[in-house]
């Protein structure tokens, strides 16, 4: 089925009545669509104008109709019509729940982002609905009914001593692509790296992971000693439909990271098609990530995958606005791709952590022992000017939390930016700072964070980190996209319990970064390109 919204300029009060009930469904649809703040309605200037019309005017009545493949069939003889047709993929219910706001509606990021070439003329409107990546979810059941499909996940997840899983976060993250392979009949062919083992080494095993996985699922996972060789392949042969192997850490060997062809084959050799739903790793041409998608077709995106790119990627390059960029972390050295690119797309620039300190003394003030990156100076005093060329507001703290030491008990006092004491150094940002944050903040649509205000670690320096946590939670509430980009600040609004809230939340880390920058991920590029769909 598709959807299809047809602008008709005749109609009876009989049909208009039945259309308005139809309209009423689409809004009930929309009300999903709008928890990621994504408007398709208002995202096409002739729609948009129609709907005000249709309410305003009932001397002229107007359609606004929800039909069927199978009721459409006379589309054709209206030439004055104006038709847009979404795939139904955008229309199913929700993946379970995560832990955090990374299941939504089968992306459904991918309506605001992916509309492209759209224009308004007298003739009727055309564009194009697609994503960049070919997605599991446009495979159809008979695509995966049976097919033994290598899928590789990012299950690299912190154990404790005893073996045991501190944060299931990134497994509950692959759960939707697992459950909706094995619900069409798919042979799920699990593989990942844990760590950073030099050769078979023991406590980077994949085994811990097979009970938690095997509970998320809802079918008991058989692990494989190996990734590749005549064992493996006698496990494969047996897997029945709907089946899950999990390979044993795909680092074990070293060919892996190397991307070795030979041994990308040899892993490829198991299936039929591939999914790639580790974004964390998507930023390294590995075997598993990279060198199988030679030998393997179709190879396509997981849910997971997908939805990091429409946020972090699509999100960003087309924000609702104003849109702010809050970013943070010790060193200026580290943000410097991810400043520059924001700087090309954001409205607002907060600057936070450790590097604010580098921007100080690039303005001629005393800093005291606060870091700094002395080779950095210049690049500080560019990155100001461009914010200043491009009409970016640029904020930096006003005041800041400074301590005696770098400790969680070191003696701490609050000071304005520009009189930071000699021996003392700064590690958080100020209230004053945080009101200026807030009100800033306050004016988004959308905003994505990346790096905390301060020391966070220490409770007595993340008053700044986890008050931008809870600012975000509220604006989330209020309808704005907020998009965390990995790293530190997942930990943060982890810590101040507000992740559920988001909007998104990134798995990854230099995945994370690497695409804010604007650089190609090789795990990503090597993926199918998805087919237009026309409009």
């Amino acid at each position: 089925m598709s959807l299809y919204c047809k602008c008709s300029n005749t109609t009876t009060t009989a049909t208009l009545n039945t259309r308005k009930k139809e309209f009423t469904k689409i809004l009930r649809l929309s009300s999903t669509i709008r928890k990621i703040h994504i408007s398709l309605f208002f995202s096409i200037t002739a729609t948009h104008s129609f709907i005000h019309s249709t309410m305003a005017s009932a001397a002229t009545p107007t359609s606004f109709s929800l039909l069927s493949r199978a009721s459409s069939s006379s589309t054709t003889s209206h030439p004055n019509n104006t038709i847009l047709r979404l795939p139904s993929r955008f229309l199913r219910s929700p993946l379970p729940a995560l832990g955090f706001a990374a299941a939504d509606p089968l992306l459904s990021a991918h309506v605001a982002s992916k509309l492209r070439s759209i224009k308004t003329s007298a003739k009727p409107i055309t564009g194009v609905v697609s994503m960049a990546k070919k997605s599991v979810g446009d495979l159809s059941p008979a695509e995966l009914k049976g097919k033994k499909v290598f899928v590789r996940a990012d299950l690299n997840v912190p154990l404790d001593d005893s073996q045991n899983i501190t944060d299931d976060t990134r497994i509950r993250a692959a759960i939707p692509t697992i459950k909706h392979l094995i619900s069409n009949g798919a042979k799920v062919i699990l593989s990942s790296h844990l760590g950073r083992p030099k050769g078979v080494t023991p406590k980077f095993s994949l085994a811990p992971l097979v009970p938690r996985l095997s509970e998320l699922i809802g079918v008991q996972v058989v692990k494989a000693d190996d990734c590749v060789g005549p064992e493996v392949e006698k496990l494969v042969a047996s897997l029945p439909e709907g089946g899950v192997l999990l390979l044993e850490n795909v680092r074990f060997y070293k060919e892996e990271e190397k991307n070795d062809p030979a041994f990308a084959e040899k892993l490829a050799s198991i299936a039929d098609l591939y999914v790639n739903d580790a974004f964390g790793t998507a930023h390294r041409a590995h075997a598993s990530t990279e060198g199988v998608t030679k030998f393997l077709r179709p190879s396509v995106a997981g849910f997971l995958l997908q939805k990091e790119l429409d946020y972090l990627d699509g999100a960003v390059s087309n924000p609702k606005r104003p849109f702010a960029a809050i970013v943070g972390g010790s060193k200026v050295s580290s943000k410097i791709g991810v400043i520059e690119s924001l700087l090309e797309k954001c409205d607002i620039l907060l600057l936070g952590g450790g590097m604010i300190f580098t921007f100080y003394k690039a303005q001629g003030l005393s800093v005291g022992s606060s870091l700094v990156e002395e080779d950095k100076l210049d690049l500080a005093t560019t990155l100001l000017a461009k914010a200043k060329e491009k009409g970016v507001s640029l904020l930096l703290p006003t005041d800041v939390v400074v301590a005696d030491k770098f400790a969680p008990d070191a003696n701490s006092k609050i000071v304005p930016a520009s009189a930071i004491p000699d021996g003392w150094m700064g590690l958080d940002i100020g209230p004053d700072s945080v009101k200026t944050f807030n009100d800033a903040l306050e004016t988004t649509k959308t905003v994505i964070w990346n790096g905390p205000m301060g020391v966070f670690e220490f409770d007595k320096f993340a008053v700044g980190t986890e008050a931008v946590a809870k600012k975000l939670a509220e604006l989330s509430g209020k309808g704005v996209t907020t998009i965390i980009g990995g790293g530190d600040s997942v930990a943060a609004v982890e810590k101040v319990g507000v992740a559920e809230v988001m909007s998104h939340i990134s798995t990854g880390g230099g995945a994370s970064l690497e695409l804010l920058e604007g650089k190609t991920l090789p795990g990503v590029d090597a993926l199918d390109e998805a087919v237009a769909v026309p409009v």
